[in-house]
Formats: C-alpha cells, sequence, structure tokens
C-alpha cells in the first residue's frame, strides 16, 4: 500500500457538490482506504479562456493500486460525472489529477508522477499543504516550502 495525492476541481454545476461527489466516488475504489481531503479552496481559472473560478482540494488516502490503473479508476470517475473534454484549461464539472504515490515516478506521456508543474500551481499547493506539508516531492522538494514560492493570495479557502 502506497500513500497517494489527488487534485480535484471543478467550476460547473455547484462546485462544491461535484467535489464532494467525487471524494464520494473515490472513496469508494477498490483498494483505496483511509481518504482525507484538504478544505476546498476558491481559485481563480488557470489559462486563458475566460470562465469562473474554480473550487480546488486535495484528497490523500492509501492505495493498493498501482499509478496506472488509479489514473484509469480517475479517469472512469471523471467519465461518469460528466467530464467533457473540449478545450485544454476549459471550464469543467470536474477534475481529477493524480499528483504523487509515494515510492513511484513516472516519465510516460500517459502519466507522469509526480505530476508536472505541481510547482507552479497555488490551486495545488495551497490546499496540499493543509494536508502533508512535510511531504518531500522527488526532485521538487517539501510541499510547504513549494507553497511559500507561489502566490496564494488569491487561492482561498471556502467559507
Amino acid at each position: 500500500m502506497a500513500l497517494a495525492w489527488v487534485g480535484l476541481g471543478s467550476n460547473l454545476d455547484d462546485p462544491p457538490a461535484r467535489l464532494r461527489e467525487a471524494l464520494e466516488h473515490i472513496a469508494a475504489l477498490e483498494g483505496v482506504f483511509a481518504l482525507r481531503s484538504s478544505p476546498f479552496y476558491r481559485a481563480p481559472p488557470w489559462g486563458p479562456v475566460a470562465q469562473p473560478d474554480f473550487v480546488n482540494a486535495v484528497a490523500e488516502f492509501d492505495a493498493r493500486l498501482a499509478p496506472e490503473p488509479l489514473l484509469e479508476a480517475l479517469l472512469s470517475i471523471e467519465r461518469r460525472m460528466g467530464r467533457e473534454r473540449r478545450e485544454r484549461w476549459g471550464p469543467r464539472r470536474i477534475d481529477l489529477d493524480l499528483l504523487h504515490m509515494e515510492g513511484e515516478s513516472r516519465a510516460g506521456d500517459r502519466l507522469e508522477l509526480p505530476h508536472p508543474r505541481i510547482a507552479e500551481r497555488a490551486f495545488v499547493l495551497c490546499p496540499w499543504r493543509d494536508l502533508a506539508p512535510t511531504l518531500e516531492l522527488p526532485g521538487l522538494g517539501r510541499i510547504e516550502a513549494l507553497a511559500k514560492k507561489v502566490d496564494c493570495s488569491n487561492v482561498q479557502p471556502l467559507p
């Protein structure tokens, strides 16, 4: 079993409800145990597309699944929840990203671990800091140190 972290995001159709629904689906996966989530955060959208703010969180759990089957399970949850991939960085009902798994690294076309561009993304690092501030990401550093290097002023916890 390995600790795994998944980033969650939504900016359509009641985003907090979509995140709660996705967390329920993840918790129901065979081979997933002890799921916990960061608080939900509101963050401006990433990229050039005009759209509503996102609600983001990071989930942590024990996984008996290898990274590739876990990624497939997450993509299946996205499909069941109505995710449509229309444009890069566009609005979405749900987005689930496998961020990191302890003891695992990948550099393939389909899966890269740790997830690329983590060090640039306040909407990932600010919630993740709530769960695992001292987690060391291979080649990147600790979550708390990475979060200090990004602008978290626009990434605010939901009341």
